[in-house]
């Protein structure tokens, strides 16, 4: 198996630590996104593009997941959803996934210093079955360190899928009502939202999705129902702060009307 080096997803460099110059002033307040979820793909296919193995994409991703998260906390955002692994990631080859576990758990343990500092609170979503162990404790005790934190949530979706998502809070819900707890009559929307993974969160905003893929892949199908989509030819590894800043000031233009009427109307 290929190893990692904490270096390769915890880099520091004086350039790192400097101010960054204020970006988004035109965007007015009431027009930012409060949640942006980002489906980041293209990964692999960065990387053999260049003539590079596959995990090479993968550990450059890493490195924008951290640029990307240090700029949503510092526009204030109040949180930011990452498709790290989807449930149908577990096809891909078995060198691979041992790659990707190695770098969520060197990324878990190495980026706790920037959580705490940036005053982030870290939530995981998914099932936990077949992530391995090592990795699971380091994500558990960045979880639990930074669970105090009042800053923006950084979720990240492991080996998540919607479908299983929402199978998972019917299950629950179906044992509420056998149980006498909930009366079939009394099931709204707002119960499902409540059993869903995501239970709590605002729904998202905005969702991004890089590589020029026009689909959704199985993420957050309940909750992006009125969420303003925005796709990128780039990959993952090519993404960065400007392209996040055309992003949300594309969406800040937007006419949101939620199924009534526009401003035109």
């Amino acid at each position: 198996m290929m190893s990692i080096t904490p270096d390769a997803v915890n880099k520091s460099s004086d350039a790192a630590t400097m101010p960054k110059p204020l970006a988004l002033a035109d965007v007015p307040a009431e027009k930012m996104p409060r949640h942006i979820a980002i489906i980041m793909d293209g990964n692999g296919r960065w990387a053999s593009h260049r003539g590079l193995p596959r995990i090479e994409g993968h550990r450059r991703g890493a490195d924008v997941v951290r640029c990307i998260t240090e700029e949503c906390a510092r526009l204030g955002l109040e949180q930011l959803t990452l498709y790290c692994l989807s449930s149908e990631n577990w096809k891909r080859p078995v060198e691979e996934i041992a790659f990707l576990m190695q770098l969520l758990e060197l990324y878990m343990a190495g980026e706790r210093p920037l959580i705490m500092e940036q005053n982030i609170r870290v939530s995981v979503i998914g099932r936990r079955e077949g992530i391995f162990e090592s990795a699971l404790r380091e994500m558990d005790q960045t979880v639990t360190m930074s669970a105090q934190n009042t800053g923006m949530r950084l979720c990240l979706a492991i080996n998540y899928g919607s479908r299983t998502e929402l199978v998972d809070a019917c299950r629950h819900i179906a044992h509420e009502v056998r149980s006498d707890r909930l009366c079939p009559d009394e099931i709204t929307e707002e119960t499902i939202a409540a059993n869903l993974y995501t239970a709590g969160m605002p729904e998202p905003d905005l969702l991004i999705r890089t590589a020029q893929e026009m689909r959704v892949s199985n993420f957050l199908l309940w909750q992006i129902s009125y969420a303003e989509i925005w796709v990128t030819d780039l990959f993952w590894p090519e993404f960065d702060e400007a392209l996040l800043h055309t992003a949300i000031r594309d969406f800040a233009s937007r006419d949101r009307r939620f199924g009534g009427l526009g401003k035109a109307n």
